[in-house]
């Protein structure tokens, strides 16, 4: 079981926040247009489980990942077990899925700034996001591990790498992109007179 040990905080200073993760790797810029598919009746979001086609754009080139992840088996971080493979061709990918029965029900955009880092031991992804439909930057911290009872201490090292970069417990946070991006469109939706 592959699981994403994962924290997320927004950010109250991006530009000293990022300049800390500078000093421990070399950061690359990307966009993620993400697209996220379920059944006509949502079962999946329902109970927890994501399917999702990412496009990543960046300086190197474009590439596709299919994703699927597990209901979260962590409450506090909502860390989800995730499986997630490159695929050749993101119309062909939605081809599939559409014929399977599963439809999208929401695309955005994310604009990401990564750095691959070693910390505590343990191989570590931080992206500083921006969604143009949102207000603030957030930071996701994670780690991989491959087995529930590696979850506690890979959480705390994603914590203590958070706590180094001035994040405090009150800046964490476990908001879901797709539902603030839904509430977000919800709100700004035009009404007819």
């Amino acid at each position: 079981m592959r699981i994403e040990a994962e924290l997320k905080a927004r950010l109250r200073d991006p530009d000293l926040v990022g300049e800390a993760l500078d000093h421990q790797a070399t950061s690359a810029t990307s966009i993620y247009r993400d697209t996220y598919y379920d059944c006509s009746d949502r079962s999946l979001t329902a109970i927890g489980r994501e399917l999702r086609v990412r496009t990543v754009t960046s300086n190197e080139g474009r590439h596709v990942l299919l994703t699927h992840k597990s209901p979260m088996v962590d409450e506090a971080s909502h860390s989800k077990p995730e499986d997630e493979t490159e695929v050749a061709d993101a119309e062909a990918i939605d081809t599939i899925l559409r014929s399977l029965g599963y439809n999208p029900y929401i695309s955005f955009e994310k604009h990401c700034v990564n750095w691959q880092f070693k910390a505590r031991g343990r191989a570590m992804l931080a992206t500083m996001v921006t969604v143009p439909e949102l207000d603030g930057t957030f930071l996701e911290i994670e780690t991989i591990v491959d087995s529930l009872d590696q979850l506690p201490a890979a959480l705390e090292a994603v914590r203590l790498q958070m706590y180094d970069l001035g994040i405090v417990e009150d800046d964490l946070s476990t908001m879901d992109y797709t539902e603030a991006v839904t509430e977000h469109r919800d709100h700004h939706r035009p009404t007819n007179p």
